[in-house]
């Protein structure tokens, strides 16, 4: 299910940090009274009676800030129309209507989707009509809200939550792929080669494809439905409202996914945003391929292909399941290698270890695995069990979890993998403590 996306706009210096941070029960956004703070990117989920969503703190800084406000107003109000489902602007009630509140209240009034203009930094009843003069902008709804104390904060929300829609049940079962990775390495052609389609907009300027576009593919009677982003750009190469919401983009397809492409760039080898984007994929728990892209282009395949292979499992050993394979989407070169590897790893992240079989494995492995005494005491290993599938996750029971170390953990995740595969799939491994029965 694709949550969806309450993204916060307005001036610089109104708030929005602070909102965020309340509505994410977080300290996630940097919040200073200085104008343009924001800088990094900030999106976290949040709930609220029941619903679950995405927040998108926009900052709306520029390391070369425009001398024309209103191309500010209007870039920031740009990405949040393409990718909110509720916009919410927020005014300052101390510093009174501006011409840049009244051009982003204009864009956001005609892009037709769900907006909610909030008046912060109403901190009492006896401030309301600070808010009279925010009506000039048109519309016949305000909300009063403190987002540093908190007033009007529950009827702010409340309010959202109306707005909210229920999330859409994925009827199609298809394995849904994400194809990911930074500007320019040629995820859309790539993918345009994969599903025959020239849908998507190719360019070799980085950054060209702006939308997140879904295409539908057959390929031998099975049908898999391609998610391709617009990609991560670097920071200062372009606006921060541009690079935010292409990670939101990213983020969002990971999510939906089950198999992502990690599309790398053959000639340049991995670099920090390749890495990022790979431990993004294994924090949501999805199958990864790791596709070295360009390969046309390798002067000597042959030596290139052992340094990369040296590169990937240098830098990429947090995700040392993932297969990778040397593709050309340009020319077509070994492409349709894609498929069967996204069939294998389908299936294994659907593997179930009978619990039976899964602990005939463990007891084999216990000798190999030494444990230090835990406050004097002897550590015990009770038994393991599969608790779930997509990502395959497993559960170790022991009389004292806090002695089992995450090197313990890696070496039954290097076993169960030498033992029952996964490939191309992260596995959770988690240590509980067995419920004791009760003292008569």
């Amino acid at each position: 299910m694709n949550k969806p996306v309450i993204v916060i706009v307005g001036r610089p210096n109104v708030g929005k940090s602070t909102l965020f941070n309340r509505i994410t029960r977080s300290q996630a956004a940097i919040v200073e009274a200085v104008p343009g703070v924001t800088r990094d990117r900030n999106y976290r989920d949040a709930t609220w009676e029941g619903k679950t969503f995405m927040v998108v703190d926009t900052g709306g800084f520029y390391l070369e800030p425009p001398e024309d406000v209103f191309v500010q107003a209007k870039e920031q109000a740009f990405f949040a129309i393409e990718e909110g489902d509720i916009i919410i602007h927020l005014l300052d009630g101390k510093d009174g209507l501006t011409p840049a509140d009244m051009e982003l209240a204009r864009l956001l009034r005609a892009s037709g989707k769900s907006v909610v203009w909030a008046v912060n930094k109403i901190d009492a009843e006896s401030r309301i009509e600070r808010m009279y003069e925010f009506y000039r902008i048109g519309t016949e709804e305000l909300i009063p809200v403190s987002a540093a104390t908190g007033y009007g904060y529950e009827t702010f929300m409340n309010r959202m939550h109306d707005l909210l829609p229920y999330a859409e049940i994925e009827i199609a079962d298809y394995p849904k792929i994400a194809v990911v990775g930074r500007p320019n390495v040629g995820k859309s052609t790539l993918v345009n080669a994969l599903t025959g389609k020239q849908k998507i907009v190719v360019s070799s300027v980085p950054g060209t494809t702006r939308d997140a576009l879904d295409s539908i593919c057959t390929y031998h009677g099975r049908k898999y439905v391609f998610i391709d982003t617009a990609g991560l750009r670097k920071k200062g190469k372009i606006g921060y409202a541009l690079e935010r919401f292409s990670m939101v983009r990213t983020v969002r397809s990971i999510e939906r996914c089950d198999v992502a492409l990690l599309i790398l760039d053959a000639g340049q080898g991995i670099v920090e945003q390749d890495q990022r984007i790979a431990g993004m994929i294994k924090d949501y728990g999805k199958g990864t391929v790791f596709l070295l892209n360009k390969w046309d282009l390798v002067q000597d395949p042959e030596r290139a292909y052992d340094l990369l292979s040296k590169d990937v499992e240098g830098k990429m050993w947090f995700s040392s399941y993932a297969p990778f394979l040397t593709v050309s989407g340009l020319v077509k070169k070994r492409i349709f290698k894609v498929y069967p590897v996204i069939d294998t790893i389908m299936a294994e992240r659907r593997k179930r270890i009978r619990t039976a079989e899964l602990n005939r494995f463990f007891q084999a492995i216990l000798s190999e695995i030494t444990l230090p005494q835990y406050k004097n005491k002897k550590v015990k290993w009770y038994y393991m069990t599969q608790v779930k599938e997509e990502p395959p996750s497993f559960v170790l029971f022991v009389n004292y979890p806090e002695a089992v170390k995450t090197s313990h953990t890696r070496f039954i995740e290097k076993k169960l993998r030498e033992s029952f595969g996964f490939q191309g799939t992260p596995l959770n491994i988690y240590v509980r403590p067995r419920k004791r029965e009760k003292k008569r």
